[in-house]
């Protein structure tokens, strides 16, 4: 660390605080998308369970349970190992591990909702489906979705350094900060900064996304207006 290089550089003479500004891109950029995918679908999904019922909501639920049941971590050294590492297959795995949770949070919301009056209302005047979920229930649950959204979000970075830590996530040139951990393990004892630094980010991150989601107003973590 000197006045030039205020987190050290790594093992090739980079500067560590422009590889960790950089590297952000691919850390929030990825993570952003994959929990957008990630939500967004289970959200309709679990919508559509929650007001059809019968055979395509038990139907989907076990299956889905199911591939809940298989360790995150584990799911994407074999995806990633099995097809390659590129940014949209990171995506779609980190979208596909995380899709079942907010399918299961999503329906847990909207059967308590389908239940209710205003609902029952809806239904004896003739409104379908679409109209029952984009008019009725979605709205009433988007505040604990925006909530799930923010944990999933903190879920997927994880996951997302873990696999680039262990060399089948962002690849060279390219580098996320799990990367930059990789890349300068080895050298831990001569310049631990380079290690350090892009571990702080991490936790930081996470850290900070936790507090923000801890401190939302109630109305809006809990339920919505």
């Amino acid at each position: 660390m000197s006045g030039e290089f205020w987190m050290g550089t790594d093992y090739l003479g980079r500067d560590i605080l422009s590889r960790i500004l950089m590297g952000a891109r691919f850390t929030v950029g990825i993570a952003l998308a994959a929990v957008t995918l990630a939500v967004a679908i289970g959200v309709v999904l679990g919508m559509i369970a929650a007001v059809l019922g019968g055979w395509f909501d038990t139907l989907l639920s076990r299956l889905l349970d199911a591939f809940n049941g298989i360790p995150s971590l584990l799911f994407g050294l074999v995806v990633v190992a099995a097809v390659g590492s590129s940014i949209p297959v990171l995506i779609l795995t980190l979208t596909a591990i995380y899709m079942p949770g907010s399918f299961r949070f999503a329906r847990a919301l909207a059967v308590n909702i389908n239940t209710m009056d205003f609902v029952t209302v809806a239904r004896a005047r003739g409104e379908g489906t679409a109209y029952l979920i984009t008019r009725e229930i979605f709205p009433n649950i988007l505040g604990p979705v925006l909530a799930d959204l923010g944990l999933r979000f903190v879920f997927i970075v994880l996951v997302l350094s873990g696999l680039s830590f262990l060399g089948l996530g962002v690849q060279p040139p390219n580098a996320d900060w799990g990367a930059l951990v990789r890349e300068n393990i080895e050298g831990l004892s001569l310049g631990a900064p380079a290690v350090v630094f892009p571990s702080i980010a991490i936790a930081s991150l996470t850290i900070s996304v936790n507090m923000f989601i801890d401190n939302l107003p109630t109305r809006i973590r809990d339920r919505s207006d």
